[in-house]
């Protein structure tokens, strides 16, 4: 097969696997916990080989663990004398104990094992006491099946757990059910772990130790139940047999505060598996009567509206008491605010102050997105006023005159405020601003009566670049621009803008395109006199 054969073999390939993976597509639970199927960082140099390593820190359950070959225990027997003895179960899973003999602790938990050297040492020393403690693990040998990164055979310390395995494995896949673990012991026997039961609720009981020759086979996900609405966990979550409602809400992390607890609605498949029907429980009858779910059964929890919801405003800048103040929807006004805030401080410029209001305002503007990424040589005239327009726009500006209401008196403009307003009232400004192509730019007092040149002239007059006959002023209330010779009076804090002369073309510039030019007019008329001569001949 030559290269280019390949590659059309290849892509074949890429396409039909593409199309299979597509088909088979399904939703997966989507729970934080399922970060567990990233590998870990670098944990394994080697994938598909023995992985080791350091044994767990922490006490162990006497009850659970399991005694086998390679634990270290220590016996210490006191009576006349004390008999101090350090010694290691056999491959056999038989402790020998000096001039006691051997004590076969096959199968047997710690606490059983104990007691069972305990009983051997007696009835070889009368009157003494004995002490038991196992001082080391050993090491055993495990294998991690099914739905995972890479089937693997690992060495884990005696006292790992379901848990410990997984954070040392390559990982498991994205479709692993973390709610069907299956344990097939040595024996034969075989048990069944909701790992995402520990995750959530601590059961220890859903990550158990696991034993030499192990085999731990994570199942991949086939059904699936979803919760939605007022749950702290809410999503899509691996169904499993005979559970019930309670539970899967329990495992999800319960009902919020604000959660319709009358009427929780399930929504289930008939055995057709085409059409759907809706039930409505109480939370108490869900929790009384422990419905079993079904595949593909969809809880959903709804809010109660207006529950906890607090309705507050916000007030900064120069007023007496800036902060958040209760409003009553539909009652509160303005005025009302401001008097609660304690009025306005003597600097506050009331002709500047405003009231934003973003609730209720985002709106799309797809045109105006659009404009946001084009280049000023792509728009028209059009596009270009409107991009300006919009841009120098005030998103959720309330149009409130404060100084018509608090200083006139007129009631028109005392609005009524809604939850989340935002009123900002900003320092007076008693200075004109003066940018771009002035000696001296900066802040100048405000006087008034003076006119736009009369600061300019303040400021030390035009600079050397100054575009003279192009100064804007950009009002300060309204942010809008307007031709210098347009203004028959400044307010404070209008800003006045000289631009700049934009710079000749530089010499050499010149001179290499004057030379350019002079090159290609007298090509031209070489040409034409060549063509004539040529005429003539």
């Amino acid at each position: 097969m030559n290269e280019l054969s390949l590659k059309y073999f290849l892509l074949i390939i890429f396409i039909v696997s593409g199309i299979i993976i597509c088909a088979n597509a399904q939703d997966i639970p989507d729970y934080k916990e399922r970060s567990l199927t990233l590998s870990p960082d670098s944990l394994i140099s080697l994938m598909g080989k023995n992985i080791q390593v350091e044994a767990t820190e922490g006490s162990v359950n006497p009850d659970e663990y399991i005694v086998g070959p390679g634990d270290k225990i220590f016996v210490s027997i006191s009576g006349i004398e004390d008999i101090p003895l350090n010694l290691v179960v056999n491959q056999e899973g038989i402790l020998y104990v000096p001039k006691v003999g051997g004590v076969d602790l096959n199968n047997l938990t710690l606490g059983e094992a104990k007691q069972k050297i305990g009983n051997a040492v007696d009835e070889y020393y009368k009157n003494v006491r004995v002490f038991i403690s196992l001082t080391d693990f050993r090491q055993i040998k495990v294998s991690l099946l099914g739905d995972v990164k890479k089937p693997s055979t690992i060495i884990l310390p005696a006292n790992s757990r379901l848990m410990d395995l997984i954070m040392s494995s390559p990982g498991l896949n994205k479709t692993a059910n973390f709610r069907d673990i299956k344990i097939l012991h040595r024996d034969s026997t075989k048990q069944v772990y909701d790992l995402l039961s520990f995750l959530r609720l601590g059961n220890i009981s859903n990550n158990p130790l696991l034993r030499e020759g192990d085999a731990i086979i994570v199942d991949k996900i086939d059904k699936l139940i979803s919760i939605y609405g007022m749950i702290k966990y809410p999503g899509v979550y691996e169904f499993v047999d005979g559970e019930s409602v309670d539970h899967i809400i329990t495992i999800a992390g319960g009902i919020l505060a604000n959660a319709r607890t009358d009427s929780i609605e399930i929504v289930s498949f008939k055995p057709n598996g085409k059409t759907q029907v809706s039930s409505y429980y109480t939370f108490d009858e869900i929790r009384t009567l422990k419905m079993p779910l079904q595949v593909e059964d969809q809880i959903l929890v709804r809010e109660i509206p207006d529950y906890f919801d607090p309705k507050y405003i916000q007030v900064q800048g120069y007023v007496k008491y800036p902060g958040y103040y209760k409003i009553n929807p539909d009652v509160t006004t303005l005025s009302d605010v401001i008097k609660e805030a304690g009025g306005f401080r003597k600097e506050a410029s009331l002709r500047d102050a405003t009231l934003t209001r973003h609730s209720g305002t985002v709106e799309e503007d797809p045109e105006y997105d659009r404009l946001k990424v084009m280049q000023r040589t792509d728009m028209t005239d059009d596009e270009y006023d409107y991009f300006k327009a919009k841009s120098r726009g005030r998103p959720g500006k309330v149009v409130v005159d404060f100084n018509a209401l608090f200083r006139l008196g007129d009631k028109s403009e005392d609005v009524i405020l809604k939850r989340g307003d935002i009123i900002e009232v900003p320092e007076v400004k008693d200075y004109v601003i003066l940018l771009g192509q002035v000696v001296d730019p900066g802040n100048i007092t405000y006087q008034p009566g003076l006119t736009v040149e009369d600061y300019i002239n303040l400021a030390g007059g035009f600079g050397w670049r100054a575009e003279e006959g192009d100064v804007r002023v950009i009002k300060a209330n309204t942010g809008e621009w307007v031709n210098a010779d347009d203004i028959d009076s400044l307010k404070p804090g209008d800003t006045i803008w000289i631009p700049e002369n934009p710079p000749g073309p530089k010499f050499w510039d010149v001179f290499t395109t004057s030379i350019t030019i002079f090159g290609q007019v007298a090509s031209i008329i070489a040409a034409t006199v060549a063509i004539i001569v040529a005429s003539r001949r």
